[in-house]
C-alpha cells in the first residue's frame, strides 16, 4: 500500500526499507523531466533534507527525504532516462532508504492525498 507526503512523494514499504518516488500529480506539474541527480548510496540523511534534484523544461525542484535513515539504493536508470518519471511516475522510483524506524502511519493514504490535490 502506498503512502503520500504533502510534497507529492509516494512511499512504499518493502521489508525494512522504504521506496520513494514522486506522484503523477507532481510529474504533471513539472512537465518534461530532463535531468535528475540522485543521492549517494550509503549516505545518512535526516527527514526533510533535500537529496534529489529534478530539472524539467518548466522548473527545477528537489525531493526531500521523508524519514531519517540510510540510502540503500538508487534507481541508476533515471539519470540516463529522466523522462521515465513522466512516463511511469508510480514505477520510476528514486531511492530506497532504511529508516531508523519503519512507521508510515503519519503519512497520507490515497484518499487523503486525492483530497489534498483536489
Amino acid at each position: 500500500m502506498l503512502k503520500y507526503t504533502e510534497d507529492h512523494e509516494w512511499l512504499k514499504q518493502e521489508g525494512d526499507e522504504i521506496v520513494v518516488g514522486i506522484t503523477a500529480h507532481a510529474s504533471e506539474q513539472l512537465g518534461d523531466v530532463v535531468f535528475i541527480e540522485l543521492p549517494e548510496v550509503g549516505r545518512e540523511v535526516e527527514a526533510g533534507e533535500e537529496i534529489v534534484v529534478i530539472e524539467s523544461v518548466k522548473a527545477a525542484s528537489d525531493i526531500v527525504v521523508p524519514v531519517a535513515g540510510v540510502i540503500t539504493a538508487v534507481n541508476e536508470a533515471l539519470p540516463d532516462s529522466p523522462g521515465a518519471v513522466n512516463d511511469d511516475p508510480a514505477g520510476a522510483w528514486f531511492f530506497r532508504i532504511r529508516p531508523a524506524a519503519v512507521d508510515l502511519s503519519g503519512f497520507m493514504d490515497e484518499a487523503a492525498y486525492k483530497a489534498l490535490i483536489g
